[in-house]
């Protein structure tokens, strides 16, 4: 299976470069997996899709102000991203700029040592002071760089859902961007079940696929945890035969890689690509991924990717806007 596959022509202007004016005022393409069939409607009647006693799951991580900008001792700029912990010192960075083992790196008082290159641009790093409270103390908001601009004040607010709660994701869980708390009360006294679990989102996002083939990829792991209210109340819903609704492919990763180990937490690595069995989502809500992305060969695992190429076509014809700020599509 080549990556090459997963692909669709994505014009330049169909890429929202800043969030809508208001959250929400947003367009969703509604694509029926089973038929092909699109119905072009708008992000805030999404309850006119859902029914009482479905369970639609969020993704509740806070994203960090993970891009920092540091100083070697000549005064040259090296830029990081600060993208996972998986020991209590040491932290995963992507850096702009070649480093070595053994460098130092300044950011206000800080000091940063580059501990190991592991290649592709990825190191590990440990600081005197934690990574993540200089991240937010000296960090920018790690837009996609597919934007082609810096973070502005607003960005602070808007790549942030409205519900974030846990710190640790070195970028937002996009699909959720445009959900806002009026639409999920709404959907709250219909009878939809809202319910959360956590997934750090991290390098797995961010790097691209270097392999010719699919399967050759490797996900790198990204921390996720799922409460026993939200495993419970997905257990009701499946005995009484309503729907679970991953809100993004974090949720869905996390929920199907849960489905296939037993693991209520720890560390995800789960590549989901055309040929993937499901096993507890129904439905997706998710935005409009990039060309030959993971993300987009997860959604097109679930949706079928002649179902989803046909959807896409049509959305971009339809000048919908796509990627992180972008307009939305529920498959159902």
């Amino acid at each position: 299976m080549l990556v090459s596959d997963y692909n669709y022509d994505l014009p330049e202007e169909r890429i929202a470069k800043f969030p809508p004016k208001e959250r929400g005022s947003t367009r969703l393409a509604v694509l029926n997996r089973d038929t092909g069939e699109i119905r072009d409607s708008y992000y805030r009647n999404l309850a006119d899709f859902l029914n009482p006693g479905d369970v639609l799951i969020l993704n509740d991580t806070r994203v960090m102000q993970s891009r920092l900008f540091t100083t070697l001792p000549d005064g040259r700029e090296r830029e990081l991203v600060v993208l996972e912990r998986h020991q209590p010192e040491l932290v995963k960075v992507m850096h702009r700029g070649k480093l070595h083992a053994g460098d130092i790196l300044s950011v206000g008082e800080a000091k940063i040592e580059v501990v190991e290159i592991l290649g592709g641009g990825i190191a590990e790093v440990k600081a005197n002071i934690p990574l993540d409270e200089l991240a937010e103390e000296y960090g920018t908001v790690p837009l996609p760089p597919y934007l082609h601009r810096d973070a502005t004040e607003s960005d602070k607010e808007r790549y942030q859902t409205v519900w974030a709660k846990n710190m640790g994701s070195a970028a937002a869980p996009t699909a959720s961007l445009n959900m806002t708390n009026e639409l999920l009360e709404k959907l709250k006294q219909k009878g939809v079940i809202v319910k959360y679990l956590t997934l750090h989102v991290g390098l797995g996002t961010f790097l691209p696929i270097r392999t010719d083939e699919v399967e050759g990829h490797k996900m790198h792991s990204e921390w996720f945890k799922i409460p026993e209210a939200t495993l419970s109340a997905i257990k009701t819903a499946k005995s009484n035969n309503h729907k679970v609704i991953a809100l993004g492919t974090t949720v869905a990763r996390t929920l199907e890689y849960y489905a296939k180990t037993g693991k209520t937490e720890g560390e995800d690595d789960i590549f989901i690509y055309p040929g993937f069995k499901f096993e507890l989502i129904d439905a997706l809500l998710t935005n409009f991924h990039a060309p030959k992305s993971t993300v987009l060969m997860l959604t097109a695992a679930f949706a079928g990717w002649e179902n989803l190429h046909q959807a896409y076509d049509h959305c971009v014809a339809e000048k919908y806007n796509f990627l992180s700020y972008g307009d939305s599509m529920l498959i159902c």
